[in-house]
Formats: structure tokens, sequence, C-alpha cells
């Protein structure tokens, strides 16, 4: 599991918590793009946030086959009292990461 803070440029006082669980077996060159994409959402996330906010990110993988893994995203983000959740399903990492995320800014807006 990986853990990290981000400050928001806007408003520095906005901290998050970016928690990641299950992208142990992720390459490290993938994981440098999703991790990018992660942190480009949790501003976006952070300027929508009313207070401190948790983004917790689970990745399952499904039919495990070389070249041929389907991502199972959970996504959950804890704003004050208010949650917010997705799932998506996709064959690339990155778009399901992607969709996850944004679907949790369109819930939040």
């Amino acid at each position: 599991m990986v853990s990290g803070d981000l400050m928001d440029k806007a408003d520095a006082s906005s901290k998050i918590d970016v928690q990641l669980a299950g992208f142990r077996d992720i390459d490290s060159s993938s994981m440098d793009i999703v991790d990018k994409n992660i942190q480009n959402h949790a501003r976006r996330i952070a300027e929508l946030a009313e207070k401190e906010v948790k983004i917790h990110i689970t990745l399952k993988l499904i039919h495990e086959r070389e070249k041929s893994e389907i991502y199972d995203i959970h996504a959950k983000v804890a704003d004050g009292g208010k949650v917010y959740a997705s799932h998506v399903t996709d064959r690339n990492l990155l778009a399901a990461v992607d969709k996850a995320l944004q679907k949790v800014i369109n819930e939040m807006d």
C-alpha cells in the first residue's frame, strides 16, 4: 500500500491523504503515470472539497492473463462527513483510474 500527502495550491490548508491498495504488482513506469493522474484529479477534488480529504483507491485484477488483464478500480473519497464512491472496470489501468476519479469529481460537483 502506498500513501502520500498532496497540498492544494489554491488552499494550502486543504490537505489530501491518498491511499492506494492492490497496486503492488504494477510496474514502476505504469505506476508513475497512474500517480501523476491521481495527483491531477486530487487537485480538483481538493478544490471541490469542504474539509480535509481522504482518497482511497483499490485495484483488483480480474481474468489475470498476460496482456489481457481487466482492472477493477474502486475509488472512495471522504470529505469530512460525506463519502463519494465509484467503481470502474476496464482493460486499461490508466483509463480505469481516470474514469473512477472523474466519476467522483462529477458526483462532488
